[in-house]
């Protein structure tokens, strides 16, 4: 979870890469040993971009101006500790594996990908994709060539984890930081011409990310560029998405930051509403579990009556009538649209 110093909190299970950090939040329970229920500090949701200051898509605006426009504020946004960084930071994880599960053709949808936290055992690669992602958002944004041999190897790709860390190093600190990542990415992908390209786009976008968290000093990255890079206005001539390294690179990184970053700001205004209103209703509830299941929602994109009952502790048919109860409220959504086996979610 992104603290107020831009700190992830991990979960313990976070470095096995099976959840994207689960931070000790704000308590929402209910003071057993006063008459008041404990004040709820109120955010205020993060500024929108301005119209003026928003990437188009036309081919005479500035999309590195427009990309810094919407980090800025976005960075503004993670500083103030807000409750629901860590459901947004899993929902963008979610969102790049849906765009990496197209650039590899899969047969897959983000329902799908969302089930697939659950799942036990090999679930296949589309569920590889998504711990890729949410792995990133978890860790610090090191440069370690164990870390890039390991995400290397969730692709089936074989490298020189030593020599590309040394080159990526010096990559990381030219130019300002998007162009810099936007090296970074393009350095990756040329470091598999024998490798199919699709495979190596995808660590190429992971490396992207990486890169502009080490340079904005970001204790954690966010999974931002494979969120946009597949827009339309960003391919040129009639071509396909555009490839790190390609001429029209540049541009489109920018451009496709400049998006992932305001519609980045655009969730997390959603997910601050929803999780205002979650923290009101939290002293409503009578199960004494409920604070950690409100916390858990607060840093997951999702969560199961059977996960949320490990945490709590509490049987499963409790966590089921504990999250019915906060979808009558509106406090939450459920997600599968599924009988059995639901999901909820800010």
């Amino acid at each position: 979870m992104i603290r107020a110093d831009l700190t992830l909190v991990p979960d313990p299970a976070a470095d096995l890469g099976e959840d994207v950090a689960t931070p000790p939040r704000r308590s929402a329970r209910t003071g057993r040993t006063s008459a008041k229920a404990p004040e709820t500090q109120v955010f205020s949701p993060p500024a929108a971009v301005p119209t003026w200051a928003r990437a188009s898509g036309r081919a005479d605006e500035d999309p590195l101006f427009a990309a810094g426009a919407s980090l800025a504020l976005l960075d503004a946004h993670l500083r103030r500790d807000p409750p629901a960084a860590g459901a947004l930071c899993a929902r963008l994880a979610l969102q790049s594996a849906t765009a990496s599960a197209k650039i590899l053709r899969l047969n897959t949808h983000e329902g799908a990908l969302r089930d697939l936290r659950f799942a036990v055992g090999d679930a296949g690669l589309a569920a590889t994709l998504l711990q890729l992602w949410r792995d990133l958002a978890a860790r610090p944004p090191s440069l370690d060539p164990s870390r890039l041999a390991a995400a290397a190897a969730r692709l089936d790709l074989a490298v020189d984890p030593n020599g590309l860390a040394s080159r990526l190093k010096a990559y990381v600190g030219q130019g300002d930081p998007i162009s810099a990542a936007g090296k970074s990415a393009a350095l990756v992908f040329s470091a598999f011409p024998d490798a199919p390209a699709a495979e190596a786009e995808i660590l190429a976008l992971w490396a992207f990310d990486l890169a502009l968290a080490t340079r904005l000093r970001w204790p954690r990255p966010l999974p931002l560029i494979a969120t946009r890079i597949l827009e339309p206005s960003l391919r040129s001539g009639g071509r396909g998405p555009p490839r790190p390294g390609e001429p029209t690179w540049p541009k489109a990184a920018a451009g496709a930051i400049a998006l992932a970053a305001a519609s980045a700001l655009d969730l997390a205004a959603d997910l601050s509403r929803r999780s205002e209103i979650l923290l009101a209703v939290a002293p409503k509830l009578r199960a004494k579990p409920a604070a950690k299941i409100v916390d858990l929602m607060l840093s997951q994109d999702c969560v199961s009556p059977a996960e949320a009952a490990r945490h709590a502790p509490m049987s499963d048919r409790a966590a089921r009538r504990l999250f019915d109860r906060l979808v009558a409220l509106g406090a939450a959504r459920e997600f599968s649209g599924r009988p059995s086996f639901r999901l909820y979610g800010l």
